[in-house]
Protein backbone atom coordinates (compact mmCIF):
# COMPACT_ATOMS: atom_id res chain seq x y z
CA UNK A 1 0.00 0.00 0.00
CA UNK A 2 1.39 3.41 -0.92
CA UNK A 3 1.96 6.21 1.55
CA UNK A 4 -0.72 8.28 -0.20
CA UNK A 5 -3.28 5.51 0.25
CA UNK A 6 -2.38 5.17 3.90
CA UNK A 7 -3.00 8.85 4.54
CA UNK A 8 -6.42 8.66 2.81
CA UNK A 9 -6.26 12.39 1.95
CA UNK A 10 -5.07 14.16 -1.17
CA UNK A 11 -4.67 17.59 0.41
CA UNK A 12 -3.70 18.96 3.82
CA UNK A 13 -6.54 20.55 5.79
CA UNK A 14 -6.67 22.52 9.04
CA UNK A 15 -7.81 19.34 10.77
CA UNK A 16 -4.34 17.86 10.12
CA UNK A 17 -2.98 20.30 12.71
CA UNK A 18 -5.55 19.94 15.50
CA UNK A 19 -3.79 17.31 17.61
CA UNK A 20 -6.44 14.65 16.88
CA UNK A 21 -6.76 11.62 14.60
CA UNK A 22 -5.93 13.38 11.32
CA UNK A 23 -2.78 14.90 12.75
CA UNK A 24 -1.71 11.54 14.16
CA UNK A 25 -2.26 9.89 10.77
CA UNK A 26 -0.29 12.65 9.02
CA UNK A 27 2.67 12.18 11.37
CA UNK A 28 2.57 8.38 11.43
CA UNK A 29 2.00 7.82 7.71
CA UNK A 30 4.23 10.52 6.26
CA UNK A 31 6.82 11.88 8.69
CA UNK A 32 7.49 8.59 10.46
CA UNK A 33 7.37 6.72 7.15
CA UNK A 34 10.24 8.75 5.74
CA UNK A 35 12.19 9.64 8.90
CA UNK A 36 11.82 6.55 11.10
CA UNK A 37 15.43 5.56 10.48
CA UNK A 38 16.64 8.99 11.64
CA UNK A 39 16.01 8.30 15.36
CA UNK A 40 12.70 10.20 15.23
CA UNK A 41 10.42 9.53 18.21
CA UNK A 42 7.00 11.16 17.79
CA UNK A 43 5.59 9.80 21.06
CA UNK A 44 7.50 12.10 23.42
CA UNK A 45 7.40 15.81 24.22
CA UNK A 46 11.20 16.02 24.36
CA UNK A 47 13.74 13.60 22.94
CA UNK A 48 16.61 12.14 24.94
CA UNK A 49 20.02 12.84 23.37
CA UNK A 50 22.66 10.15 24.07
CA UNK A 51 25.38 12.43 25.41
CA UNK A 52 27.35 11.84 28.62
CA UNK A 53 26.94 14.77 31.01
CA UNK A 54 28.27 15.11 34.55
CA UNK A 55 29.74 11.63 34.50
CA UNK A 56 26.47 10.11 33.36
CA UNK A 57 24.33 11.75 36.05
CA UNK A 58 22.46 13.98 33.58
CA UNK A 59 21.10 13.54 30.09
CA UNK A 60 20.39 16.16 27.47
CA UNK A 61 16.79 16.69 26.30
CA UNK A 62 15.64 18.51 23.17
CA UNK A 63 12.24 19.61 21.87
CA UNK A 64 10.90 21.75 19.02
CA UNK A 65 7.61 23.56 18.51
CA UNK A 66 5.78 26.00 16.24
CA UNK A 67 3.27 28.73 17.09
CA UNK A 68 0.59 30.20 14.82
CA UNK A 69 -2.01 31.56 17.24
CA UNK A 70 -4.74 33.89 15.99
CA UNK A 71 -5.08 36.62 17.21
CA UNK A 72 -1.45 37.33 18.02
CA UNK A 73 -2.47 38.93 21.33
CA UNK A 74 -5.04 37.51 23.73
CA UNK A 75 -6.02 37.96 27.39
CA UNK A 76 -3.16 36.58 29.44
CA UNK A 77 -0.43 36.66 26.82
CA UNK A 78 0.65 36.86 23.20
CA UNK A 79 2.32 34.60 20.67
CA UNK A 80 5.75 35.53 22.06
CA UNK A 81 5.12 34.54 25.67
CA UNK A 82 3.16 31.52 24.44
CA UNK A 83 6.16 30.33 22.41
CA UNK A 84 8.48 30.51 25.41
CA UNK A 85 6.04 28.83 27.80
CA UNK A 86 5.04 26.17 25.27
CA UNK A 87 8.61 25.14 24.57
CA UNK A 88 9.56 25.12 28.24
CA UNK A 89 6.49 23.04 29.06
CA UNK A 90 7.41 20.28 26.60
CA UNK A 91 10.75 19.94 28.37
CA UNK A 92 9.21 20.21 31.84
CA UNK A 93 6.67 17.41 31.38
CA UNK A 94 9.54 15.21 30.22
CA UNK A 95 11.19 15.77 33.60
CA UNK A 96 13.81 18.20 32.30
CA UNK A 97 15.03 21.58 33.51
CA UNK A 98 14.87 24.01 30.55
CA UNK A 99 18.06 25.99 29.88
CA UNK A 100 18.40 27.28 26.31
CA UNK A 101 16.06 28.13 23.44
CA UNK A 102 16.45 29.01 19.79
CA UNK A 103 13.92 31.06 17.85
CA UNK A 104 12.86 31.36 14.21
CA UNK A 105 10.52 34.23 13.32
CA UNK A 106 8.55 34.30 10.04
CA UNK A 107 7.18 37.85 9.78
CA UNK A 108 4.58 38.94 7.26
CA UNK A 109 5.17 42.10 5.27
CA UNK A 110 3.02 44.89 6.71
CA UNK A 111 3.12 43.78 10.36
CA UNK A 112 2.99 46.80 12.66
CA UNK A 113 6.36 47.33 14.35
CA UNK A 114 4.67 48.30 17.63
CA UNK A 115 2.88 44.93 17.67
CA UNK A 116 6.15 43.09 17.04
CA UNK A 117 7.70 45.00 19.93
CA UNK A 118 4.89 43.91 22.28
CA UNK A 119 5.35 40.30 21.17
CA UNK A 120 9.10 40.44 21.83
CA UNK A 121 8.56 42.15 25.19
CA UNK A 122 6.21 39.33 26.21
CA UNK A 123 8.80 36.81 25.10
CA UNK A 124 11.58 38.54 27.07
CA UNK A 125 9.47 38.70 30.23
CA UNK A 126 8.62 34.99 29.96
CA UNK A 127 12.34 34.18 29.58
CA UNK A 128 13.20 36.18 32.68
CA UNK A 129 10.47 34.54 34.74
CA UNK A 130 11.50 31.05 33.62
CA UNK A 131 15.27 31.69 33.80
CA UNK A 132 15.98 30.56 30.25
CA UNK A 133 17.90 32.22 27.43
CA UNK A 134 17.26 32.53 23.69
CA UNK A 135 20.78 31.92 22.39
CA UNK A 136 20.30 31.68 18.60
CA UNK A 137 17.70 32.45 15.98
CA UNK A 138 16.78 33.41 12.46
CA UNK A 139 14.35 35.87 10.87
CA UNK A 140 12.50 35.67 7.57
CA UNK A 141 10.02 38.13 6.06
CA UNK A 142 7.32 36.75 3.75
CA UNK A 143 5.15 38.68 1.30
CA UNK A 144 1.92 40.27 2.41
CA UNK A 145 -0.87 37.70 2.43
CA UNK A 146 1.51 34.74 2.82
CA UNK A 147 1.50 34.58 6.63
CA UNK A 148 -0.61 35.29 9.68
CA UNK A 149 1.30 38.34 10.85
CA UNK A 150 4.08 36.35 12.48
CA UNK A 151 4.77 32.64 12.97
CA UNK A 152 7.35 31.45 15.50
CA UNK A 153 9.34 28.22 15.62
CA UNK A 154 11.44 27.25 18.63
CA UNK A 155 13.88 24.64 19.85
CA UNK A 156 14.38 23.96 23.55
CA UNK A 157 17.33 22.32 25.30
CA UNK A 158 17.29 21.07 28.89
CA UNK A 159 18.76 18.46 31.19
CA UNK A 160 17.26 15.82 33.45
CA UNK A 161 18.56 13.09 35.78
CA UNK A 162 19.76 10.15 33.69
CA UNK A 163 18.00 7.68 35.98
CA UNK A 164 14.58 9.30 35.60
CA UNK A 165 12.07 7.25 33.67
CA UNK A 166 8.66 8.51 32.62
CA UNK A 167 6.42 7.01 29.96
CA UNK A 168 3.00 5.68 29.10
CA UNK A 169 4.42 2.16 29.05
CA UNK A 170 4.74 2.46 32.85
CA UNK A 171 0.99 2.98 33.37
CA UNK A 172 -0.99 0.23 35.12
CA UNK A 173 -4.68 -0.53 35.64
CA UNK A 174 -5.86 1.34 38.70
CA UNK A 175 -3.54 4.30 38.15
CA UNK A 176 -5.09 7.72 38.68
CA UNK A 177 -5.15 10.66 36.27
CA UNK A 178 -4.52 14.13 37.70
CA UNK A 179 -4.82 17.58 36.10
CA UNK A 180 -3.05 20.56 37.65
CA UNK A 181 -5.81 23.13 37.06
CA UNK A 182 -8.97 24.13 35.23
CA UNK A 183 -9.26 23.04 31.60
CA UNK A 184 -10.19 24.89 28.41
CA UNK A 185 -9.15 28.36 29.63
CA UNK A 186 -6.71 29.05 26.79
CA UNK A 187 -8.96 27.84 23.99
CA UNK A 188 -11.88 29.86 25.31
CA UNK A 189 -9.83 33.02 25.92
CA UNK A 190 -8.47 32.96 22.38
CA UNK A 191 -11.93 32.32 20.98
CA UNK A 192 -13.33 35.32 22.89
CA UNK A 193 -10.41 37.48 21.74
CA UNK A 194 -11.42 36.88 18.12
CA UNK A 195 -14.87 38.37 18.84
CA UNK A 196 -16.19 36.45 15.83
CA UNK A 197 -19.17 35.18 17.84
CA UNK A 198 -20.15 38.54 19.31
CA UNK A 199 -19.05 37.38 22.77
CA UNK A 200 -16.76 39.11 25.21
CA UNK A 201 -15.43 38.22 28.64
CA UNK A 202 -12.58 38.73 31.08
CA UNK A 203 -11.36 35.11 31.07
CA UNK A 204 -7.55 34.86 30.96
CA UNK A 205 -5.56 32.25 29.09
CA UNK A 206 -3.83 29.73 31.37
CA UNK A 207 -0.62 30.11 29.32
CA UNK A 208 2.27 29.81 31.79
CA UNK A 209 5.27 27.69 32.64
CA UNK A 210 4.36 24.34 34.22
CA UNK A 211 7.93 23.80 35.44
CA UNK A 212 7.01 24.43 39.12
CA UNK A 213 4.26 21.80 38.84
CA UNK A 214 6.42 19.18 37.17
CA UNK A 215 9.28 19.67 39.61
CA UNK A 216 6.88 19.15 42.49
CA UNK A 217 5.35 16.03 40.93
CA UNK A 218 8.79 14.54 40.32
CA UNK A 219 9.20 14.36 44.10
CA UNK A 220 6.23 11.98 44.34
CA UNK A 221 7.04 8.26 44.15
CA UNK A 222 4.72 6.51 41.74
CA UNK A 223 4.69 9.22 39.07
CA UNK A 224 4.37 7.40 35.75
CA UNK A 225 3.87 10.04 33.05
CA UNK A 226 3.23 13.75 32.40
CA UNK A 227 1.85 15.61 29.40
CA UNK A 228 0.69 19.20 28.75
CA UNK A 229 -2.79 19.08 27.16
CA UNK A 230 -2.38 21.65 24.39
CA UNK A 231 -4.07 21.00 21.03
CA UNK A 232 -7.04 18.72 21.55
CA UNK A 233 -7.15 19.24 25.31
CA UNK A 234 -7.44 16.58 27.99
CA UNK A 235 -9.62 14.37 25.78
CA UNK A 236 -6.80 13.99 23.27
CA UNK A 237 -4.28 13.18 26.02
CA UNK A 238 -6.73 10.57 27.34
CA UNK A 239 -6.93 9.02 23.87
CA UNK A 240 -3.15 8.85 23.68
CA UNK A 241 -3.07 7.05 27.03
CA UNK A 242 -5.79 4.63 25.89
CA UNK A 243 -4.09 3.91 22.56
CA UNK A 244 -0.62 3.26 23.99
CA UNK A 245 -1.75 1.25 27.03
CA UNK A 246 -4.61 -0.59 25.32
CA UNK A 247 -6.84 0.34 28.27
CA UNK A 248 -10.12 2.12 28.92
CA UNK A 249 -9.64 5.61 30.33
CA UNK A 250 -12.50 6.70 32.57
CA UNK A 251 -12.91 10.43 33.21
CA UNK A 252 -15.38 11.73 35.79
CA UNK A 253 -17.29 14.83 34.74
CA UNK A 254 -17.96 15.92 38.32
CA UNK A 255 -14.21 15.93 39.09
CA UNK A 256 -12.93 17.80 36.02
CA UNK A 257 -12.30 21.48 36.90
CA UNK A 258 -14.03 23.73 34.34
CA UNK A 259 -14.52 27.41 35.07
CA UNK A 260 -18.00 28.90 34.80
CA UNK A 261 -17.19 31.19 31.84
CA UNK A 262 -15.64 28.29 29.91
CA UNK A 263 -18.64 26.08 30.51
CA UNK A 264 -21.05 28.89 29.57
CA UNK A 265 -19.28 29.64 26.28
CA UNK A 266 -19.10 25.95 25.40
CA UNK A 267 -22.80 25.47 26.10
CA UNK A 268 -23.75 28.49 23.97
CA UNK A 269 -21.56 27.55 21.01
CA UNK A 270 -21.68 23.77 21.19
CA UNK A 271 -18.05 23.16 22.08
CA UNK A 272 -16.78 20.55 24.52
CA UNK A 273 -14.31 21.95 27.10
CA UNK A 274 -12.48 18.63 27.26
CA UNK A 275 -11.20 19.17 23.69
CA UNK A 276 -10.10 22.79 24.18
CA UNK A 277 -6.43 23.68 24.43
CA UNK A 278 -4.70 24.32 27.74
CA UNK A 279 -1.30 26.07 27.76
CA UNK A 280 -0.40 25.99 31.44
CA UNK A 281 -1.66 22.65 32.71
CA UNK A 282 -0.20 19.20 33.35
CA UNK A 283 -1.97 15.86 33.01
CA UNK A 284 -0.17 13.24 35.11
CA UNK A 285 -0.59 9.52 35.69
CA UNK A 286 0.22 8.33 39.21
CA UNK A 287 0.08 5.09 41.09
CA UNK A 288 -3.15 4.93 43.13
CA UNK A 289 -1.32 5.12 46.45
CA UNK A 290 0.47 8.32 45.34
CA UNK A 291 -2.37 10.30 43.79
CA UNK A 292 -3.85 11.84 46.94
CA UNK A 293 -0.43 12.89 48.16
CA UNK A 294 0.31 14.56 44.83
CA UNK A 295 -3.02 16.38 44.85
CA UNK A 296 -2.55 17.60 48.42
CA UNK A 297 0.92 18.85 47.57
CA UNK A 298 -0.37 20.86 44.58
CA UNK A 299 -3.14 22.36 46.70
CA UNK A 300 -0.58 23.37 49.32
CA UNK A 301 1.42 25.14 46.60
CA UNK A 302 -1.59 27.17 45.51
CA UNK A 303 -2.89 25.08 42.62
CA UNK A 304 -6.36 25.02 44.10
CA UNK A 305 -8.15 23.85 40.93
CA UNK A 306 -6.01 20.71 40.61
CA UNK A 307 -7.97 17.49 40.75
CA UNK A 308 -7.90 13.73 40.25
CA UNK A 309 -10.16 13.39 37.23
CA UNK A 310 -9.97 9.78 36.11
CA UNK A 311 -8.29 6.40 36.10
CA UNK A 312 -6.78 3.74 33.87
CA UNK A 313 -9.03 0.67 33.80
CA UNK A 314 -9.21 -2.67 32.04
CA UNK A 315 -11.18 -2.79 28.82
CA UNK A 316 -10.85 -1.76 25.18
CA UNK A 317 -8.78 1.24 24.17
CA UNK A 318 -11.32 4.04 24.44
CA UNK A 319 -12.18 7.08 26.56
CA UNK A 320 -15.36 7.06 28.65
CA UNK A 321 -16.81 10.09 30.42
CA UNK A 322 -18.87 9.26 33.50
CA UNK A 323 -21.47 12.04 33.63
CA UNK A 324 -22.70 13.90 36.68
CA UNK A 325 -25.88 11.80 36.58
CA UNK A 326 -23.93 8.54 36.60
CA UNK A 327 -24.38 7.76 32.92
CA UNK A 328 -21.55 7.17 30.49
CA UNK A 329 -20.67 8.53 27.07
CA UNK A 330 -17.72 7.80 24.85
CA UNK A 331 -15.44 10.73 24.09
CA UNK A 332 -14.51 10.19 20.45
CA UNK A 333 -11.08 11.06 19.15
CA UNK A 334 -10.94 14.63 17.83
CA UNK A 335 -11.30 14.93 14.06
CA UNK A 336 -12.69 18.31 12.98
CA UNK A 337 -10.85 21.37 14.26
CA UNK A 338 -13.30 23.88 15.76
CA UNK A 339 -10.62 26.43 16.66
CA UNK A 340 -7.78 26.64 14.07
CA UNK A 341 -4.57 28.50 14.96
CA UNK A 342 -5.14 28.18 18.70
CA UNK A 343 -1.46 27.78 19.67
Amino acid sequence: MSTQQKLQDNFITLAHGNGGRYMRELIDNLFVHYLQNQNLDTTVDAARLPLDLMGGELELMATTDGFTVEPLEFPGGNIGSLAIHGTINDLAVSGATPIYLTLNAFIEEGLEVALLERILAGMAEACRECQVSVVAGDTKVVRRGQGGGVYLATTGIGVRPAKLRLGLELARHGDKILVSGSVGDHGTAVMLAREQFGLRGDLQSDAASVFPVTQALLEIPGLRFMRDPTRGGIATVAHEIARVTGSTIRLFESLIPVKGPVRAVCEMLGYDPYYLACEGRVVAILAPESADRALSMLHDKGYNDAGIIGEVTSGPALVVLVTRLGGERILEELEDDPLPRIC
